[in-house]
């Protein structure tokens, strides 16, 4: 595959690539490094990346993986998500407030959930990938994926309600 042909099959969803990597690993730095190491890596399967049937699955699997091992390789026990696509412009200020203080709580409340919710929630609910995809690069079964997001979901909005309900914090 010649470089103009890898390029127009991989940049399309190499900010996705970077999105899990920073999901999971936090540091801009450490999400920009894995995902030029996957990017790499890519490019060094070039001549097979023709034969896979979903090339972004396999990236994001890719990048999945990589950052997990890069987590257990330092013992990363303080995994941290952060995610800040909320909010709109134009919005009054205690609206605003009101929106990051809730996306501040759900990523806590992230933190908490076991590893597999995390990713089905990230790649679901963020990146908007299918069910079928989402089993495709977990090895998971679509229901299995079904069943994790709706536990994933159910926890986040109990302890969401529960902090409005109490104030606790």
């Amino acid at each position: 595959m010649r470089q103009s042909e890898f390029l127009n099959v991989v940049m399309p969803f190499k900010d996705k690539l970077y999105r899990l990597a920073k999901r999971l690993l936090v540091s801009t730095e450490e999400a920009e490094d894995a995902t030029q190491e996957i990017l790499l890596k890519l490019w060094s399967k070039n001549e097979m990346i023709g034969s896979y049937k979903n090339v972004e699955a396999f990236a994001m699997t890719m990048t999945k993986n990589f950052c997990l091992d890069r987590l257990k390789s330092r013992q990363a026990g303080n995994l941290k998500l952060v995610h800040s696509n909320y909010g709109e412009t134009g919005t009054p200020l205690q609206k605003q407030v009101e929106v990051k203080d809730s996306a501040l709580w759900v990523q806590k409340i992230m933190v908490e959930l076991p590893e597999q919710q995390k990713m089905v929630l990230q790649l679901r609910d963020v990146e908007e990938y299918d069910y079928d995809e989402i089993a495709e690069m977990l090895d998971m079964k679509p229901s299995t994926v079904r069943v994790a997001l709706s536990r994933a979901r159910k926890t986040v909005r109990e302890k969401l309600m529960q902090k409005h309900s109490y104030g606790i914090g």
